[in-house]
């Protein structure tokens, strides 16, 4: 009796928190139609989206600016907040929520956090922003997914969105995604012999800069060598299920200045 007590309190609870979810999504401009049919059925079945112009020209080069400040004032320290997911030969920088307000648009965009939402249902919650500067010569990837393990009986549990500071072009290291692996229970690691030779079924993420890629975190992906150049910058706005830990909590990394300034609903989003 004790654990159907337990139970039914938490199903309360969850019940409470999606009504609190569903209210900041609205004040964020979040509904019904904020995605069109056929954007929903994009992601559902092949997993990936593009959504074109979602930056203003200003926005784009402020977040430019402010990303190669941040670069240039941290140096060998860039990212160090997520030392775990360094690369060899690859700029890194983290924590971006509590490093400009240029980035708000990550976690207050109503078409990406649309598409988050048809993906995980509206119990989501923002995961992290990091940025990732591919120079000439580098950015190689191993197939993977960002959600490890299969899906539950929940559903997706995980899912990016890149927001792209340079445009992705054919030669300059744009991210591949194996459309439809989202579906699928293996792993690239386990069943191809090299994860980072190309895939047959594979497909190049080409878009102008100011654009935005959403796509599950269960589909297969990697980003490829920059043969160009020139830099590739790209930020990488993580959500996942609200039931799932970020992967970096918000509220241990932000300030109370930074937290003072944002709004109930995007306070509801970041977690803080």
């Amino acid at each position: 009796h004790t654990a159907t007590g337990r139970g039914s309190r938490g199903r309360e609870l969850m019940v409470e928190q999606a009504m609190k979810t569903a209210e900041a999504l609205s004040a964020l401009g979040v509904a019904s139609d904020t995605l069109s049919v056929e954007e929903k059925s994009q992601l559902d079945e092949r997993g990936y989206l593009y959504l074109h112009n979602v930056l203003t020209a200003d926005q784009l080069e402020a977040i430019r600016q402010r990303f190669d400040e941040i670069e240039s004032s941290e140096g060998d320290e860039a990212g160090e907040e997520m030392a775990r997911v360094k690369e060899a030969g690859i700029g890194r920088l983290a924590n971006l929520v509590e490093k400009g307000v240029e980035f708000a648009p990550c976690y207050t965009h109503p078409r990406v956090l649309a598409a988050m939402a048809h993906i995980m249902g509206e119990e989501i919650h923002f995961d992290s922003l990091n940025g990732r500067n591919c120079p000439p010569g580098e950015g190689l990837q191993a197939l993977h997914r960002d959600a490890m393990g299969s899906t539950d009986e929940t559903g997706f549990r995980v899912c990016q969105s890149l927001w792209i500071l340079d445009d992705f072009t054919p030669v300059n290291g744009a991210t591949r995604i194996v459309p439809g692996t989202h579906r699928s229970n293996e792993d690239p690691r386990e069943v191809m012999e090299d994860p980072k030779a190309s895939h047959p079924d594979e497909e190049l993420v080409l878009a102008p800069a100011g654009s935005v890629v959403i796509f599950n975190g269960h589909c297969w992906h990697g980003g490829t060598q920059n043969r160009s150049q020139g830099q590739r910058r790209v930020l990488h706005g993580c959500y996942v299920r609200r039931d799932q830990e970020q992967q970096q909590v918000q509220a241990e990394w932000l300030s109370p200045e930074t937290i003072g300034r944002l709004s109930p609903a995007e306070r509801h989003i970041l977690h803080v």
